[in-house]
């Protein structure tokens, strides 16, 4: 189901409608700044397992999720001075940062390497998703593997079924983040994206 929401000043009403969802262990279908998502709940087992099931991933697909600010993710990735400094350089922005997991992430999110991939959306809907919510959202770029992003709301609604709502706030990005590795002495660039990838080259 499309629900239209303002990008710039997304109603109140409209937020707590997608975050009664997550809430209830759904996932749904978001803007961030740079492609559109499908999230749910961090910390719903079964909402997890859906969000696999939609998508058609593999398990051993890891998952990013999405905080409200610094503070929040220094709750979940270990913030070491080095990696401090990046984050606050390069957040809000289209970004994902790979580091070391806390002991608050749940496993499943975590994986075997026990890292995390975190990301601060520069999109006023999806941080108020997850003000709302209270908590992180786990986040997965809306596309089959091997596939360009899909662009248009319409689209996240007939392609994944079984999403509880898409919030459509008109056509999305087409590139997804550019994802560095933080973990090691040196950053790794794993993937490029929609952020400039050129500080983070050795």
């Amino acid at each position: 189901m499309l629900l239209e929401i303002n990008p710039f000043g997304p109603e109140p009403r409209k937020i707590r409608r997608a975050v009664d969802a997550l809430e209830a262990g759904e996932v749904i279908g978001y803007p961030t700044d740079t492609v559109y998502g499908l999230g749910c709940d961090m910390f719903n087992k079964k909402a997890l397992n859906r969000l696999y099931q939609i998508k058609g991933m593999d398990r051993e697909q890891r998952l990013a999720f999405v905080c409200r600010d610094m503070t929040e993710i220094a709750r979940y990735a270990v913030m070491h001075d080095r990696v401090f400094k990046v984050l606050r350089k390069y957040l809000p922005g289209p970004y994902c940062f790979i580091l070391e997991a806390t002991h608050d992430v749940p496993r499943a999110v975590q994986g075997h390497r026990k890292t995390v991939g975190v990301r601060i959306p520069n999109h006023p809907v999806a941080l108020a998703l997850v003000e709302g919510l209270g908590r992180p959202i786990v986040s997965s770029t809306a596309a089959r593997h091997g596939e360009l992003p899909h662009l248009d709301p319409r689209e996240l609604d007939l392609e994944f079924q079984g999403l509880a709502l898409v919030l459509d706030c008109g056509p999305g990005g087409t590139q997804p983040t550019t994802v560095v590795d933080l973990t090691g002495d040196r950053p790794e660039v794993i993937r490029e994206g929609a952020g400039d990838p050129t500080p983070f080259r050795s």
